[in-house]
């Protein structure tokens, strides 16, 4: 018996040893991880740093001798940011626009390719395979080429100059639709079968059983079409006519002219125009993670 125990100490002991060695030997190899990640981070976030660097310096003056990380406080002042927030001109207006229009889009991006993407996971029809093979197809192709002839459409509707028509040839988004599908094909139809036998609606059985899980890939498809609508240029330009339904893009693009250019509110204003993606980010960041792998590897 004593000898048994005492076996049994020694595996354990020798166990203890050789995780604690497996350790020590990690160590090294975690602190260079870090050591890259944190390069790569710095890199990326270079850019952004000097962009904030500018907002405090004279436009005309960056433009001439280049974007740099120096400070220099002698030359740095308040000056842009007041002449944004107190002279008269469109920023906010621009920026409300973008966010009123982003937020529509979105909303309506996720639900009806949430809606198709269920259909195409959960249901077995006739011609599904061929329409998913359209969907696929339809994100191969490039928007320049279907430019032209959703304008025409757009137009021959009477929804130039409207958010309506920047909005609606974009609601049900293949790219959106393809990544919930692959997301709900690592589902169970079981879960759905047991909503029908517990006597629940279709959409009872979508609505409270497939969109609470659903959260993490609704999380990462949110940022990404955020970021798409946020800093779309070329489709709002081409439908909209009106300087007070101009979106922050076109805003900004209207600064620089022939007769001249505005690089003190150009500046401070693309500054400014990224905050609200940053901070959708960082309150989604878990979820996305998740859903970006979750959509990844299931299917």
């Amino acid at each position: 018996m004593q000898s048994n125990l005492s076996l049994n100490s020694r595996k354990s002991s020798e166990k203890s040893i050789r995780n604690i060695a497996g350790k020590e030997k990690n160590i090294p190899t975690k602190v260079l991880i870090f050591i890259l990640f944190a390069l790569i981070a710095i890199v990326l976030l270079i850019p952004f740093y000097t962009l904030f660097i500018s907002t405090f310096k004279d436009g005309a003056v960056v433009i001439a001798n280049g974007m740099d990380v120096s400070i220099d406080t002698a030359k740095m002042s308040l000056k842009n940011y007041i002449i944004l927030f107190t002279e008269k001109n469109s920023f906010f207006t621009w920026f409300f626009n973008s966010l009123f229009l982003t937020i529509g889009q979105v909303a309506l991006q996720l639900f009806i390719s949430a809606f198709v993407a269920y259909g195409f996971a959960m249901y077995d029809f006739k011609g599904k395979n061929f329409l998913f093979v359209c969907v696929l197809f339809v994100m191969m192709v490039p928007f320049e080429i279907l430019m032209l002839p959703l304008y025409s459409q757009i137009s021959n509707m009477h929804l130039t100059n409207s958010y309506a028509g920047i909005i609606l040839p974009d609601i049900a988004k293949a790219g959106t639709i393809f990544f919930f599908r692959q997301y709900l094909a690592g589902i169970p139809k079981d879960l759905v079968e047991a909503g029908r036998i517990d006597g629940s609606s279709e959409y009872g059985i979508f609505f409270r059983l497939i969109l609470p899980i659903m959260k993490p890939s609704f999380a990462a498809m949110a940022i990404l079409n955020a970021m798409g609508s946020w800093n779309n240029l070329l489709w709002p330009m081409l439908v909209l006519k009106s300087p007070a339904k101009f979106t922050l893009p076109i805003g900004l693009n209207t600064l620089m002219t022939p007769y001249g250019n505005n690089y003190n509110l150009l500046f401070v204003g693309s500054f400014l125009s990224i905050i609200p993606i940053f901070i959708l980010f960082m309150c989604f960041q878990k979820y996305f993670v998740d859903g970006m792998t979750a959509g990844a590897v299931k299917g």
